[in-house]
């Protein structure tokens, strides 16, 4: 009885053998269906909902829209957005207003969670089409989203 258990498993081997070797064959000759990411990179078109890399709308006269609040990095859960603040002397006022100094984001920590942009009552911030990220080195992705010398836009804009 061994005997015969031995020799069936061996034709049995065999004919697994020859199975994936057919189908391994037919992927050889099928056409080829691979995408070409490098060449047709600007035909690809994302999904509207794709969340590639954290940005800072400004505009023309390079103002945004953050009022320095800190719910954004209150909220996220590995600390991956630090803001620093500064106080400075309102003219129209002339009292101390809270405004933004640095707005860091740290993309290689990101777990692409959304909810910095979901709680940011300012609509300050929001996601990109970028999903290119790579880099030799981590310390490139610590990105300062708010440009040098930017403040806060006017409300009525």
């Amino acid at each position: 009885m061994k005997l015969i258990n031995y020799i069936a498993n061996i034709f049995i081997a065999i004919f697994r053998l020859l199975q994936g070797m057919y189908i391994t064959m037919l992927n050889l000759i099928r056409k080829k269906v691979t995408e070409q990411y490098p060449e047709n990179r600007g035909k690809k078109e994302q999904f509207e909902q794709m969340r590639g890399q954290l940005v800072m709308p400004h505009n023309e006269n390079n103002q945004h829209k953050c009022t320095a609040c800190l719910i954004c990095m209150t909220n996220c859960p590995n600390g991956t957005i630090q803001i620093t603040t500064k106080m400075e002397m309102n003219e129209e006022t002339g009292k101390e207003k809270k405004v933004l100094d640095t707005y860091m984001y740290d993309l290689g920590c990101c777990t692409y969670c959304s909810l910095c942009t979901w709680t940011c009552p300012q609509d300050a911030i929001e996601w990109s089409q970028n999903f290119e990220h790579a880099m030799f080195t981590r310390s490139k992705l610590n990105i300062r989203l708010n440009k040098e010398g930017s403040s806060l836009a006017p409300k009525n804009k």
